[in-house]
Protein backbone atom coordinates (compact mmCIF):
# COMPACT_ATOMS: atom_id res chain seq x y z
CA UNK A 1 0.00 0.00 0.00
CA UNK A 2 1.04 3.55 -0.65
CA UNK A 3 2.18 5.73 2.54
CA UNK A 4 -0.55 8.15 0.72
CA UNK A 5 -3.85 6.99 2.12
CA UNK A 6 -7.57 7.69 0.49
CA UNK A 7 -9.62 9.41 2.25
CA UNK A 8 -13.14 7.92 2.11
CA UNK A 9 -16.63 9.81 2.30
CA UNK A 10 -18.84 9.59 4.68
CA UNK A 11 -21.18 6.44 3.58
CA UNK A 12 -23.99 6.80 1.66
CA UNK A 13 -26.46 4.53 -0.34
CA UNK A 14 -26.55 5.90 -3.78
CA UNK A 15 -27.63 2.80 -5.96
CA UNK A 16 -30.20 4.53 -7.46
CA UNK A 17 -30.44 8.65 -7.89
CA UNK A 18 -33.80 9.36 -9.26
CA UNK A 19 -33.60 12.67 -11.56
CA UNK A 20 -36.83 15.37 -10.79
CA UNK A 21 -37.54 18.30 -13.00
CA UNK A 22 -38.01 20.73 -10.00
CA UNK A 23 -40.79 22.43 -12.25
CA UNK A 24 -43.20 19.44 -11.75
CA UNK A 25 -44.59 19.21 -8.23
CA UNK A 26 -46.19 16.31 -9.11
CA UNK A 27 -43.33 14.38 -9.86
CA UNK A 28 -41.72 15.87 -6.60
CA UNK A 29 -44.83 14.36 -4.73
CA UNK A 30 -43.91 10.64 -6.16
CA UNK A 31 -40.31 11.30 -5.50
CA UNK A 32 -40.69 11.51 -1.97
CA UNK A 33 -42.81 8.19 -2.01
CA UNK A 34 -40.18 5.94 -3.83
CA UNK A 35 -37.21 3.76 -3.53
CA UNK A 36 -34.55 6.08 -4.46
CA UNK A 37 -31.44 6.22 -2.74
CA UNK A 38 -31.02 9.63 -3.62
CA UNK A 39 -33.49 12.24 -5.11
CA UNK A 40 -32.03 15.45 -6.92
CA UNK A 41 -34.37 18.12 -7.19
CA UNK A 42 -33.12 19.36 -11.02
CA UNK A 43 -33.10 23.09 -11.69
CA UNK A 44 -30.86 23.33 -14.54
CA UNK A 45 -31.81 21.27 -17.88
CA UNK A 46 -35.39 20.15 -16.72
CA UNK A 47 -36.27 23.69 -16.51
CA UNK A 48 -37.39 26.24 -18.66
CA UNK A 49 -35.93 29.90 -18.25
CA UNK A 50 -39.50 31.03 -17.82
CA UNK A 51 -39.76 28.69 -14.82
CA UNK A 52 -36.40 29.07 -13.00
CA UNK A 53 -37.82 30.96 -10.85
CA UNK A 54 -40.88 29.29 -9.47
CA UNK A 55 -38.82 26.08 -9.69
CA UNK A 56 -36.34 27.43 -7.28
CA UNK A 57 -39.33 27.93 -4.67
CA UNK A 58 -41.02 24.47 -5.38
CA UNK A 59 -37.06 23.09 -4.36
CA UNK A 60 -37.53 25.50 -1.22
CA UNK A 61 -41.20 23.91 -0.03
CA UNK A 62 -40.45 19.99 -1.48
CA UNK A 63 -37.15 19.95 1.28
CA UNK A 64 -38.64 21.69 3.82
CA UNK A 65 -42.61 19.93 3.61
CA UNK A 66 -42.26 17.13 2.34
CA UNK A 67 -41.51 13.50 4.47
CA UNK A 68 -38.59 12.27 2.45
CA UNK A 69 -37.85 9.27 4.72
CA UNK A 70 -34.24 7.97 4.91
CA UNK A 71 -33.52 9.24 1.10
CA UNK A 72 -30.46 11.82 0.95
CA UNK A 73 -32.02 14.99 -0.68
CA UNK A 74 -29.81 16.79 -3.60
CA UNK A 75 -30.76 19.43 -5.98
CA UNK A 76 -29.41 20.16 -8.92
CA UNK A 77 -27.72 24.02 -9.34
CA UNK A 78 -27.34 26.24 -12.60
CA UNK A 79 -24.12 26.26 -14.40
CA UNK A 80 -21.90 28.88 -13.36
CA UNK A 81 -22.13 30.13 -16.13
CA UNK A 82 -25.33 31.44 -15.67
CA UNK A 83 -26.83 34.18 -13.84
CA UNK A 84 -29.31 31.98 -12.23
CA UNK A 85 -26.93 29.76 -10.17
CA UNK A 86 -25.74 32.37 -7.35
CA UNK A 87 -29.47 32.58 -6.36
CA UNK A 88 -30.07 28.96 -6.75
CA UNK A 89 -27.28 28.40 -3.85
CA UNK A 90 -27.98 31.01 -1.66
CA UNK A 91 -31.87 31.59 -1.75
CA UNK A 92 -32.12 27.52 -1.77
CA UNK A 93 -29.46 26.85 0.94
CA UNK A 94 -30.51 29.45 3.40
CA UNK A 95 -33.79 28.54 3.48
CA UNK A 96 -33.20 24.34 3.75
CA UNK A 97 -30.14 24.69 5.74
CA UNK A 98 -29.27 20.93 7.80
CA UNK A 99 -32.77 19.36 5.88
CA UNK A 100 -30.32 19.12 2.05
CA UNK A 101 -27.56 16.76 1.90
CA UNK A 102 -26.43 17.36 -0.85
CA UNK A 103 -25.51 20.25 -3.86
CA UNK A 104 -25.13 19.11 -7.43
CA UNK A 105 -22.66 21.30 -9.92
CA UNK A 106 -23.80 20.70 -13.42
CA UNK A 107 -20.83 21.15 -16.50
CA UNK A 108 -17.70 21.07 -14.10
CA UNK A 109 -14.83 21.99 -16.12
CA UNK A 110 -12.09 22.99 -13.85
CA UNK A 111 -11.00 22.67 -9.97
CA UNK A 112 -12.34 26.48 -9.49
CA UNK A 113 -15.99 25.66 -10.24
CA UNK A 114 -15.71 23.29 -7.28
CA UNK A 115 -14.24 25.80 -5.06
CA UNK A 116 -16.66 28.64 -6.29
CA UNK A 117 -19.20 26.91 -4.69
CA UNK A 118 -17.55 25.50 -1.35
CA UNK A 119 -16.87 29.36 -0.66
CA UNK A 120 -20.26 30.24 -0.73
CA UNK A 121 -21.81 27.36 0.99
CA UNK A 122 -19.01 27.70 3.73
CA UNK A 123 -19.97 31.89 3.64
CA UNK A 124 -23.89 30.73 3.98
CA UNK A 125 -22.85 27.95 6.49
CA UNK A 126 -21.48 30.44 8.91
CA UNK A 127 -23.79 33.03 8.64
CA UNK A 128 -26.86 31.23 9.48
CA UNK A 129 -25.24 28.95 12.15
CA UNK A 130 -25.71 25.36 10.17
CA UNK A 131 -24.36 22.94 12.36
CA UNK A 132 -23.82 19.81 10.09
CA UNK A 133 -22.03 20.84 6.22
CA UNK A 134 -23.72 20.54 2.99
CA UNK A 135 -21.92 17.91 0.46
CA UNK A 136 -21.12 18.54 -2.95
CA UNK A 137 -21.37 16.20 -6.41
CA UNK A 138 -20.47 17.03 -9.35
CA UNK A 139 -21.13 16.19 -13.11
CA UNK A 140 -18.11 15.57 -15.35
CA UNK A 141 -19.91 15.94 -18.85
CA UNK A 142 -17.58 18.09 -21.25
CA UNK A 143 -14.07 17.65 -22.79
CA UNK A 144 -12.76 19.92 -20.32
CA UNK A 145 -14.20 17.94 -17.28
CA UNK A 146 -12.39 15.15 -18.25
CA UNK A 147 -9.30 16.60 -18.63
CA UNK A 148 -8.96 18.16 -15.32
CA UNK A 149 -10.84 15.31 -13.97
CA UNK A 150 -8.07 14.46 -11.12
CA UNK A 151 -7.82 17.77 -9.72
CA UNK A 152 -11.57 18.29 -9.81
CA UNK A 153 -11.61 15.19 -7.71
CA UNK A 154 -9.04 16.45 -5.20
CA UNK A 155 -10.97 20.19 -5.60
CA UNK A 156 -12.82 20.32 -2.07
CA UNK A 157 -13.87 17.92 1.20
CA UNK A 158 -17.04 18.93 0.40
CA UNK A 159 -16.58 16.87 -2.35
CA UNK A 160 -18.67 13.04 -2.26
CA UNK A 161 -19.08 11.56 -5.97
CA UNK A 162 -18.36 11.94 -9.35
CA UNK A 163 -21.52 11.83 -11.90
CA UNK A 164 -20.76 10.92 -15.43
CA UNK A 165 -23.06 13.26 -18.21
CA UNK A 166 -23.01 10.62 -21.11
CA UNK A 167 -25.47 12.97 -22.85
CA UNK A 168 -23.62 16.54 -22.67
CA UNK A 169 -20.10 14.71 -22.48
CA UNK A 170 -21.13 13.47 -26.46
CA UNK A 171 -22.29 16.76 -27.70
CA UNK A 172 -18.82 18.11 -25.87
CA UNK A 173 -16.46 15.85 -27.74
CA UNK A 174 -18.84 16.08 -31.10
CA UNK A 175 -19.70 12.18 -31.43
CA UNK A 176 -22.02 11.21 -33.75
CA UNK A 177 -24.41 10.09 -31.31
CA UNK A 178 -28.33 11.08 -30.18
CA UNK A 179 -28.58 8.28 -27.57
CA UNK A 180 -27.59 9.36 -23.84
CA UNK A 181 -26.29 6.40 -22.18
CA UNK A 182 -26.93 4.01 -24.71
CA UNK A 183 -25.07 1.90 -27.35
CA UNK A 184 -23.30 3.35 -31.02
CA UNK A 185 -23.69 0.78 -33.72
CA UNK A 186 -20.76 2.94 -35.33
CA UNK A 187 -18.61 2.00 -32.52
CA UNK A 188 -17.65 -1.42 -33.51
CA UNK A 189 -14.92 -3.50 -35.61
CA UNK A 190 -14.99 -5.80 -38.49
CA UNK A 191 -13.32 -9.46 -37.77
CA UNK A 192 -11.20 -10.90 -39.97
CA UNK A 193 -13.03 -13.19 -43.25
CA UNK A 194 -13.73 -16.59 -41.97
CA UNK A 195 -13.37 -19.45 -44.76
CA UNK A 196 -16.58 -18.94 -46.52
CA UNK A 197 -15.47 -14.78 -46.37
CA UNK A 198 -18.27 -14.26 -43.86
CA UNK A 199 -17.41 -11.29 -41.17
CA UNK A 200 -18.37 -10.48 -37.72
CA UNK A 201 -19.31 -6.82 -36.06
CA UNK A 202 -18.13 -6.83 -32.44
CA UNK A 203 -20.43 -3.58 -30.66
CA UNK A 204 -17.74 -1.74 -28.29
CA UNK A 205 -18.34 0.81 -25.86
CA UNK A 206 -17.96 4.31 -27.16
CA UNK A 207 -17.95 5.87 -23.08
CA UNK A 208 -15.73 3.09 -21.85
CA UNK A 209 -12.77 5.65 -21.56
CA UNK A 210 -14.81 8.33 -20.29
CA UNK A 211 -16.36 6.22 -17.27
CA UNK A 212 -13.44 4.31 -16.72
CA UNK A 213 -11.69 7.73 -15.85
CA UNK A 214 -14.53 9.25 -13.50
CA UNK A 215 -14.48 5.64 -11.50
CA UNK A 216 -10.38 6.06 -11.23
CA UNK A 217 -9.97 9.84 -10.45
CA UNK A 218 -13.55 9.09 -7.69
CA UNK A 219 -11.92 6.03 -6.37
CA UNK A 220 -8.74 7.59 -5.84
CA UNK A 221 -10.03 10.37 -3.40
CA UNK A 222 -12.38 8.49 -1.50
CA UNK A 223 -15.43 9.47 -3.67
CA UNK A 224 -18.20 7.29 -4.99
CA UNK A 225 -18.47 7.10 -9.10
CA UNK A 226 -21.74 7.36 -10.53
CA UNK A 227 -22.81 6.40 -14.03
CA UNK A 228 -25.05 8.68 -16.44
CA UNK A 229 -28.62 9.09 -17.23
CA UNK A 230 -30.28 5.78 -19.77
CA UNK A 231 -32.25 8.25 -21.86
CA UNK A 232 -34.59 5.36 -23.36
CA UNK A 233 -37.05 4.44 -19.87
CA UNK A 234 -39.25 2.19 -22.24
CA UNK A 235 -36.14 -0.03 -22.67
CA UNK A 236 -35.69 -1.67 -19.04
CA UNK A 237 -32.86 -4.68 -20.27
CA UNK A 238 -30.90 -1.81 -21.96
CA UNK A 239 -31.19 0.12 -18.73
CA UNK A 240 -29.54 -3.10 -16.86
CA UNK A 241 -27.43 -4.08 -19.35
CA UNK A 242 -25.74 -0.49 -18.70
CA UNK A 243 -25.98 -0.30 -15.38
CA UNK A 244 -24.26 -4.11 -15.43
CA UNK A 245 -21.55 -2.35 -17.58
CA UNK A 246 -21.32 0.53 -14.87
CA UNK A 247 -21.23 -1.69 -11.65
CA UNK A 248 -18.42 -3.83 -13.56
CA UNK A 249 -16.05 -1.16 -14.07
CA UNK A 250 -16.54 -0.07 -10.20
CA UNK A 251 -19.46 2.46 -10.57
CA UNK A 252 -21.57 2.65 -6.74
CA UNK A 253 -24.51 4.28 -8.59
CA UNK A 254 -27.15 5.28 -11.87
CA UNK A 255 -29.07 7.64 -12.44
CA UNK A 256 -32.93 7.03 -12.55
CA UNK A 257 -34.85 9.30 -15.27
CA UNK A 258 -37.76 7.35 -14.57
CA UNK A 259 -39.72 5.84 -11.37
CA UNK A 260 -39.51 2.21 -12.98
CA UNK A 261 -35.62 2.65 -13.63
CA UNK A 262 -35.20 2.96 -9.49
CA UNK A 263 -35.69 -0.89 -8.93
CA UNK A 264 -33.78 -1.79 -11.49
CA UNK A 265 -30.61 0.30 -10.45
CA UNK A 266 -31.07 -0.61 -6.45
CA UNK A 267 -30.89 -4.67 -7.66
CA UNK A 268 -28.13 -4.40 -10.04
CA UNK A 269 -26.15 -1.87 -8.09
CA UNK A 270 -26.70 -3.31 -4.37
CA UNK A 271 -24.98 -6.66 -3.84
CA UNK A 272 -26.85 -9.84 -3.97
CA UNK A 273 -27.18 -11.76 -1.34
CA UNK A 274 -24.59 -14.45 -2.03
CA UNK A 275 -22.20 -11.75 -2.62
CA UNK A 276 -22.92 -10.75 1.12
CA UNK A 277 -22.77 -14.32 2.69
CA UNK A 278 -19.39 -15.03 1.48
CA UNK A 279 -17.87 -11.62 2.28
CA UNK A 280 -19.43 -12.64 5.79
CA UNK A 281 -17.57 -15.77 5.35
CA UNK A 282 -14.54 -14.47 4.55
CA UNK A 283 -14.36 -11.88 7.51
CA UNK A 284 -15.11 -14.73 9.72
CA UNK A 285 -12.40 -16.60 8.40
CA UNK A 286 -10.03 -13.93 9.09
CA UNK A 287 -11.55 -13.07 12.77
CA UNK A 288 -10.87 -17.18 13.72
CA UNK A 289 -7.66 -17.01 11.90
CA UNK A 290 -6.41 -13.91 14.05
CA UNK A 291 -7.87 -15.60 17.50
CA UNK A 292 -5.46 -18.53 16.53
CA UNK A 293 -2.65 -16.65 16.17
CA UNK A 294 -1.95 -16.90 12.60
CA UNK A 295 -1.00 -14.22 10.27
CA UNK A 296 -2.07 -15.73 6.90
CA UNK A 297 -5.94 -16.41 6.15
CA UNK A 298 -6.89 -19.20 3.65
CA UNK A 299 -10.38 -19.28 2.33
CA UNK A 300 -11.89 -22.00 0.47
CA UNK A 301 -8.60 -23.39 -0.49
CA UNK A 302 -7.18 -19.71 -1.52
CA UNK A 303 -5.64 -17.33 0.21
CA UNK A 304 -7.24 -13.69 1.38
CA UNK A 305 -5.21 -10.81 1.24
CA UNK A 306 -5.71 -7.26 2.30
CA UNK A 307 -7.53 -5.88 -0.65
CA UNK A 308 -9.84 -9.35 -0.38
CA UNK A 309 -10.72 -7.64 3.21
CA UNK A 310 -11.67 -4.31 2.41
CA UNK A 311 -13.51 -5.73 -0.11
CA UNK A 312 -15.42 -8.04 1.99
CA UNK A 313 -15.92 -5.43 4.64
CA UNK A 314 -17.36 -2.67 2.35
CA UNK A 315 -19.74 -5.18 0.57
CA UNK A 316 -21.23 -6.28 4.21
CA UNK A 317 -21.24 -2.61 4.97
CA UNK A 318 -23.18 -1.47 2.37
CA UNK A 319 -25.92 -4.23 3.20
CA UNK A 320 -26.02 -3.55 6.15
CA UNK A 321 -27.34 0.37 5.23
CA UNK A 322 -29.67 -1.19 2.71
CA UNK A 323 -31.03 -3.72 5.75
CA UNK A 324 -31.56 -0.51 8.10
CA UNK A 325 -33.99 1.00 5.92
Amino acid sequence: MSFTKTIERPARLNRSQLAVPASQPRMIDKAAGSDADIVFLDLEDAVAPADKEAARQNVIDAVNQKDWGRKSISYRVNGLDTHYMYRDLIDVVEACGEKLDLVMIPKVGTAADVYAVDMLLTQIEAAKGFKSNIGIEVLIESALGMQNITEIAQASPRLESLHFGAGDYSASVHAKTTHIGGTNSEYSILSDKNENGSRHSYLGDHHHHALSSIVMAARANGLRPVDSAFGDFSDPEGYKASARRAAAMGCEGKWAIHPSQIALANEIMGPDRSEVERAQRILAAMEEAAADGKGAVTFEGRMIDAANIRQAQMLVKKAEMIGNE
